[in-house]
């Protein structure tokens, strides 16, 4: 395998873990060092990080890392997230959020415009990418549909990326030559 490839492998695996120590320090609301350890050893040991350090040594250090960056602080023995560590594991959240769909399609197309500015360029793109990975088709650049209900995650990509202002929800009852969006999302 090739350095950068193996860079890119490490950097996945320290994220993951990243997120399994933020969701066990949001999950507890507080959580002391000797407690993170057990919740999270399976998961290190299924991405295969335990051969370097002890399992423990691995965690503490990267709690260590997320309390430079901000994201947890700690006091007396315990961990516990900052209003910034919230927002970053929202946003994780975000990226593994999958909508429900009902059994029956009630007809309407949920339609979502954006236009974020280009000093927000980085939102902009994570917006994009959740939206893919959300399985909204894109009509044009800044224009995506969605045939369910999806008005309260559109709600908290307002909220948590401060753009309430450039992105719009509308729900339409009728979009001219929505046939392959039909067959797109497999509605009848």
């Amino acid at each position: 395998m090739g350095k950068l490839e193996e860079k890119n492998r490490k950097r996945g695996k320290r994220k993951n873990l990243q997120k399994i120590i933020l969701r066990s320090v949001a999950l507890a609301g507080v959580l002391s060092v000797a407690l993170v350890a057990p919740s999270v050893l399976s998961a290190i040991d299924k991405l295969g990080l335990t051969k370097s350090l002890r399992e423990e040594e691995y965690i503490s250090s990267s709690a260590s890392r997320l309390k430079k960056k901000g994201l947890l602080e700690f006091k007396s023995g315990y961990y516990s997230l900052t209003s910034e560590g919230e927002k970053i594991l929202r946003r994780f959240e975000f990226s593994d959020y999958k909508l429900n769909k009902p059994k029956k399609w009630d007809r309407k197309w949920r339609v979502v415009i954006f236009d974020i500015p280009e000093k927000k360029k980085k939102i902009r793109n994570h917006i994009t990418l959740i939206f893919r990975q959300a399985g909204f088709e894109r009509l044009q650049d800044s224009v995506w549909v969605y045939p369910y209900d999806c008005e309260d995650i559109i709600g908290l990509l307002k909220t948590d990326f401060g753009i309430g202002k450039y992105l719009l929800y509308m729900i339409v009852e009728e979009l001219e030559n929505d046939r392959h969006l039909r067959e797109g999302f497999d509605l009848k």
